[in-house]
């Protein structure tokens, strides 16, 4: 009731949100259980008024640290925001909010933190913070709190004050944020998974960050730009194909990568990619488990929904999950009668196809003689040896073309082709245009429409 007569009292737009109300009635039982300290906090992350009597006690070792370190004495909610630590707790709480996750921390005086976010159709409206455990050996923080106060506090003083605070290890301190992220997503309303979602972008774009940053070291300001990876294309769908989704998913953010790289304002030619991406699955072999019809209802779902994407993130997003439930459409060696020495012979192809090889060579390396594995190979894979090499080789030559000043005939040889001549003849027929064009024409690549949907995220990653 007293909850309640505050609320009343105060104008709508500074009324508590009752998820956040109801957070803290739930999270009573979460801290009694566990002995947890438990604060809520809204939207512009300050703690809820309903919990002065839960935040202003003794306990919250926070009110020692603010009085010690900065001269105030807290007596009311608002004197929370001269916290030293407050930037350390707020920078936390972006990154859980962001994430869509639990974020564990420790402060200076050796205390664990944790804190998860809520959110209401999708928007952020608050979170939990979780705290009222040690870190470090007791008597370290003793002689830290003494340090800080500086002595005005005695050793037995500081004792009397955490004796309520355990020491926990990192396991136990993961399993209490865990169970309080499980209550921030219950509270939590509009999409069922939205926290999932935004745990998933985030896992999404670390793989992307650490791409980038290899392929700034490749290729560092002033130097030539990597062309759009047609090889990785081919990767991607022999990687889906042999039924290896993770090695799939590993290229598809190789990919995202040198776009995100090459095209840092682009967004308009990132999602143009995307889509031609999912043109170039759809027309991959289909798995007799699916009709064409049912393949085409889900395609153009996928490709509608890449096209509606508004940020990077939710493009990449869609474009994961697209590949992903595609997968299982693609004709895969799973289950087909010569899946082992299939697989084994791509893998030796992918590692030796930029030099001369053999069929001999290639069957050796599937366990099967030369006929019989020249046979099975254009009966599975749907085209003949020779053709899928020369396409190989056709897609590494053209990078080539674009990325190195190496001359024809080189690159010839560093492609698997017998001589120049040969290299020029197969180039043309996979490409429409001779080598010396293709390099001339800069690949004939379509023009870019500039149009910046880069998140703040991303443009950072970018431009770093």
């Amino acid at each position: 009731m007293k909850d309640e007569r505050a609320q009343h009292n105060l104008s709508s737009a500074d009324r508590t949100d009752p998820v956040l109300l109801k957070a803290h009635k739930m999270l009573s039982a979460y801290a009694q259980a566990t002995g947890t300290m438990i604060s809520i906090h809204d939207h512009n992350y300050q703690v809820i008024p309903e919990m002065s009597g839960d935040v202003l006690v003794e306990k919250n070792i926070c009110l020692c640290c603010t009085k010690y370190r900065t001269g105030v004495e807290v007596k009311k909610i608002q004197d929370l925001n001269e916290n030293p630590c407050r930037e350390m707790h707020l920078n936390a709480f972006r990154k859980s909010q962001l994430h869509g996750g639990s974020r564990i921390y420790v402060c200076d005086m050796g205390f664990i933190f944790w804190t998860s976010p809520i959110y209401k159709e999708g928007r952020f409206i608050g979170g939990l913070v979780g705290s009222g455990f040690l870190s470090v050996d007791m008597n370290e923080t003793i002689g830290r709190i003494s340090s800080m106060s500086g002595q005005a506090l005695s050793p037995e003083e500081v004792q009397r004050r955490i004796d309520a605070f355990p020491r926990i290890d990192m396991e136990k301190a993961k399993a209490l944020a865990d169970i309080m992220l499980l209550y921030a997503e219950s509270l939590s309303t509009g999409s069922e998974d939205y926290h999932e979602t935004l745990r998933r972008r985030a896992e999404q774009q670390a793989g992307i960050t650490a791409c980038i940053e290899e392929l700034r070291r490749q290729y560092p300001e002033g130097t030539p730009a990597p062309s759009y990876p047609l090889d990785k294309e081919r990767m991607l769908l022999a990687s889906l194909r042999r039924g290896d989704n993770e090695a799939g998913k590993k290229t598809l953010t190789e990919i995202l990568a040198i776009l995100l790289f090459t095209n840092p304002d682009h967004f308009k030619t990132i999602q143009f990619r995307a889509i031609e991406l999912v043109v170039l699955l759809s027309r991959a072999d289909i798995n007799p488990g699916y009709t064409e019809k049912t393949v085409l209802e889900t395609n153009n779902y996928y490709l509608k929904r890449i096209q509606e994407s508004q940020s990077i993130e939710e493009l990449i997003d869609v474009l994961h999950i697209t590949v992903d439930r595609m997968a299982g459409q693609i004709f895969s060696f799973q289950g087909i009668r010569h899946a082992t020495a299939l697989r084994k012979a791509e893998r030796y192809i992918w590692e030796n196809y930029t030099r001369k090889i053999s069929l001999q060579e290639i069957a050796d390396a599937s366990g099967l003689s030369a006929p019989y594995f020249s046979t099975i190979f254009k009966d599975e894979m749907g085209e003949n040896l020779s053709s899928y090499l020369n396409r190989l080789r056709v897609e590494k030559a053209s990078r080539m073309l674009l990325e190195t000043d190496q001359s024809l005939s080189e690159i010839a040889g560093s492609c698997g082709f017998e001589d120049q001549s040969w290299f020029s003849k197969i180039f043309k027929n996979y490409t429409g245009m001779s080598p010396g064009k293709y390099r001339g024409q800069g690949g004939g690549m379509a023009q870019e429409i500039s149009e910046d949907n880069l998140s703040a995220d991303y443009k950072t990653i970018i431009s770093r």
